[in-house]
């Protein structure tokens, strides 16, 4: 395989007779997130390029309330809060949850991330605000001192004033599609965690459940290498970098990386219509054509790897979330709303995946000139 050594910028061959996906999920996708910034589909992406299967792309799941707030991006608010009595608001002081579900601010997170989502964009407001000060300083202090603490150090005291939240991605429940034994399409590739689809979560995910799942197909996969284990001696060539320069505007990559982002919060985030989906794949693909000429022209960097990624990623969550044709666990569609009776598995095979209108012309183009 090929490394990029951040340090020194060089990129490095490594062989390896067996190589375990660890990579996480791919939520930096979203403009929102509760996720590090390594959050970037780097497993998926390298596994659906060397012919792995995914799976269940479209179901993310996304936290109701993380902190908005410029400095602080990640930081997530307990929905323990709201089950100890914290209200959900609008600019206006006026709690909302009520008009969407009968147990109100004690509605389960889809349905909250949901109804968080409609108002935001209904109004044009930019978040909601979830209030606790109604309780005692003592009782939150008691029950939730990180978050009075953090919230503190940027000047928002929860027990005077409201806190400023969005649903932000927080999960992916697909991924590379592996056997019992984390093993993915290829031979000692394995994938682990929430790189991997292993069945386990379904449409949606149980809290914690992520945590399990590692322990068991950790140890599942150590079993299956180790009675496995050969030596492979294929050598791989150094990388050649002699055919391109040094980028000439890195900006391109950050200004791209933005778009993305946005427009993947905007068009595939809690609530989807086939409109915003179209939309979504129609950007992506032009993005793709773009940062695929900056790719094969330019020196290679940390920033190009990971919005190839996410674009990559990006256009399996699209795709997924176009062929299923209903709405089921955190995959809402406004033209499909209702829950089909016949459950299935999104499943997309790199082998006969065609991206785009452009392939699909060359793909057409081929098959003439072989049948000619």
């Amino acid at each position: 395989m090929y490394v990029l050594e951040n340090t020194s910028g060089n990129v490095i061959t490594i062989r390896a007779d067996v190589t375990v996906l660890a990579t996480g999920g791919a939520s930096k996708v979203y403009l929102y997130t509760t996720n590090p910034d390594v959050s970037t589909g780097d497993g998926i992406s390298m596994a659906w390029r060397s012919g792995c299967r995914v799976a269940n792309m479209e179901f993310v799941q996304f936290h109701p309330t993380c902190l908005f707030h410029p400095h602080e991006k990640s930081f997530l608010i307990s929905e323990v809060l709201r089950g100890e009595g914290g209200i959900l608001k609008l600019p206006n002081n006026k709690p909302f949850m009520h008009l969407y579900d009968k147990r109100g601010d004690l509605a389960p997170r889809d349905v909250v991330a949901r109804a968080i989502d409609f108002e935001m964009k209904k109004r044009g407001i930019e978040c909601v605000y979830l209030d606790i000060s109604h309780k005692s300083k003592a009782f939150i202090l008691e029950h939730f001192p990180m978050i009075y603490e953090r919230c503190l150090s940027l000047n928002i005291d929860i027990s005077k004033d409201p806190i400023p939240v969005v649903p932000a991605a927080h999960y992916s429940c697909g991924g590379v599609m592996t056997d019992f034994n984390a093993q993915t399409d290829i031979n000692n590739l394995y994938a682990i965690g929430e790189v991997a689809y292993t069945g386990l979560h379904g449409a949606n995910r149980l809290a914690s459940n992520s945590l399990l799942e590692c322990l068991v197909f950790s140890d599942a996969a150590v079993s299956h290498i180790l009675s496995q284990y050969r030596v492979h001696e294929e050598i791989l060539p150094p990388w050649d970098e002699s055919r391109v320069t040094d980028a000439d505007e890195e900006v391109l990559i950050t200004h791209t990386w933005n778009e993305l982002r946005r427009f993947m919060w905007n068009y595939v985030g809690i609530v989807r219509t086939n409109k915003r989906l179209s939309r979504a794949m129609h950007r992506i693909h032009m993005l793709r054509d773009e940062v695929n000429e900056f790719y094969t022209n330019f020196k290679i960097s940390n920033n190009l790897i990971e919005l190839r990624n996410l674009l990559q990623v990006a256009e399996l969550i699209v795709e997924s979330a176009i062929s299923r044709k209903e709405s089921r666990g955190l995959h809402f569609s406004k033209d499909f709303p209702k829950t089909s009776d016949k459950k299935h598995i999104t499943i997309l095979d790199p082998t006969n995946f065609v991206h785009g209108a452009d392939e699909k012309h060359a793909i057409k183009k081929e098959k003439e000139t072989a049948i000619g």
